[in-house]
């Protein structure tokens, strides 16, 4: 029969709400599309749990009209298929499901390349970072009674399986005591082996057992380049064990000792982020080898900018070899004191104007001139160091550097302007007084 046809059918839903063969409601399908209607004998009623009785195409499907028996109680009709459909959904939580995944699938987790390297990168080095409290010594105003006050932390990281830690000098100055807290949260007291305060290094030793202690690949900083990958880690704000990554920024740059003032050359720029906590912690390269000592930072608010500053590992190797073997760094001096270069620009002339040369002092010895008064209090200007062994100095800073590539015990020929005249007096280099 080829004529539209009206077909009634039940929904039967098989759930914890609504038992077997129990029809929630009859619902007339009107069909508009022109299907063969069997006779009534063939019909044979199917139970279905979420199909209609007889299929239909999806052009079909797209053109159901739903009605009722009766036209008013339209709205009542939609209410109940929607407590069906949540029926449904409840049936779905308490029904016994052998497994969630088979309805929700997790993909795993993949990571690039590089952020593998990355991770693991931290992964080997970390253990190598300790964290650094720096404890000072105060007294009670009332009861007299000495204590101790955390002034201070930084980072550092293991050099060696003896116990030798290095970090900064700024991180230790003033401390009455120190504490170095490992990767596995065990603390142990340090003591000060050496520190050098015109490079800003110094080297503690702690009694942990071997086992505990895991060296720092150590690296070439001769070889760097700008735009290479660098990792920092360290303990920022007391956040132990973070990382921050950023490339070489630049090379050879100078800065000054927070201690002494002396300048540091060869410095590495980077733009990693290091912040105050950061300093004495180690800058890896994408190997996971130590190329410099995070020490410095240029930022007005005190806080990472871009422009953080590492010694670099070539420097630090040398002090750190005669910090452990001498327990000091023997650094030849001149034996003078000078003025600031500002006071110089002033007078017009370019060098280093001695200030003061005490007698048994390597200038002393040599007859330079300090500056003085005569009787009337006049100002008599001392000499003014134009160069070292042919090499022109016209601040503090050059004087340093070239005093940085000799060794105690040589004679160098310094150049001075003495009034009008020039002179060239050699001096033989010494140690310190305090380091001889």
């Amino acid at each position: 029969m080829a004529a539209s046809s009206l077909i009634s059918t039940n929904f039967l839903f098989s759930s914890p709400l609504f038992p077997p063969r129990s029809p929630i409601r009859k619902l007339t399908i009107v069909s508009l599309h022109k299907i063969p209607t069997p006779s009534s004998s063939h019909v044979k009623p199917h139970k279905r749990s979420l199909l209609p009785y007889r299929p239909f195409c999806p052009p079909c499907l797209n053109k159901l009209l739903l009605t009722t028996k009766n036209p008013f109680s339209f709205a009542f009709d939609s209410l109940l298929i929607l407590c069906t459909s949540l029926a449904l959904a409840l049936s779905l939580l308490v029904a016994d499901v052998d497994s969630a995944s088979a309805f929700v699938v997790t993909p795993q987790r993949k990571l690039q390349t590089d952020e593998l390297a990355t991770v693991r990168l931290f992964q080997e080095n970390t253990p190598s970072v300790v964290y650094i409290t720096n404890l000072a010594a105060r007294q009670d105003a009332f009861t007299l009674d000495v204590f101790e006050v955390p002034q201070g932390s930084g980072s550092g990281f293991v050099w060696d399986k003896g116990g030798n830690i290095v970090t900064n000098y700024h991180v230790i100055r003033g401390a009455s005591d120190l504490r170095v807290t490992l990767a596995d949260q065990s603390t142990f007291d340090a003591k000060v082996v050496g520190f050098d305060q015109d490079k800003d290094v110094a080297v503690l030793h702690v009694d942990a057992p071997k086992d505990k202690l895991r060296p720092i690949p150590i690296g070439v900083s001769a070889d760097l380049l700008v735009g290479q990958k660098v990792f920092a880690i360290g303990n920022p704000f007391g956040l132990d064990h973070t990382l921050t990554t950023g490339v070489i920024s630049g090379l050879r740059r100078e800065i000054s000792s927070a201690a002494t003032g002396r300048p540091i050359q060869d410095v590495i720029q980077t733009d990693a982020a290091i912040n105050p906590g950061n300093s004495g912690g180690p800058l890896l390269d994408s190997a996971g080898s130590l190329i410099g000592i995070n020490t410095a930072i240029y930022s007005p608010s005190g806080a990472s900018s871009g422009v953080g500053f590492s010694i670099p590992v070539d420097t630090v190797n040398g002090i750190v070899d005669q910090l452990v073997k001498f327990g000091k760094v023997t650094r030849p001096i001149l034996g003078i004191k000078f003025a600031p270069d500002q006071s110089v620009e002033q007078l017009g002339v370019s060098g280093v104007l001695v200030l003061d040369a005490p007698a048994n002092g390597p200038a002393g010895k040599a007859g330079l001139l300090p500056t003085k008064r005569d009787s009337y209090g006049r100002l008599i200007l001392g000499d003014i160091i134009t160069s070292v062994n042919g090499k022109k100095v016209t601040n503090g800073s050059d004087l340093y550097r070239i005093l940085d590539q000799c060794h105690v015990g040589d004679k160098v020929i310094v150049e001075v302007l003495r009034g009008d005249q020039k002179e060239k007096i050699p001096v033989v280099l010494e140690p310190k007084a305090d380091e001889s």
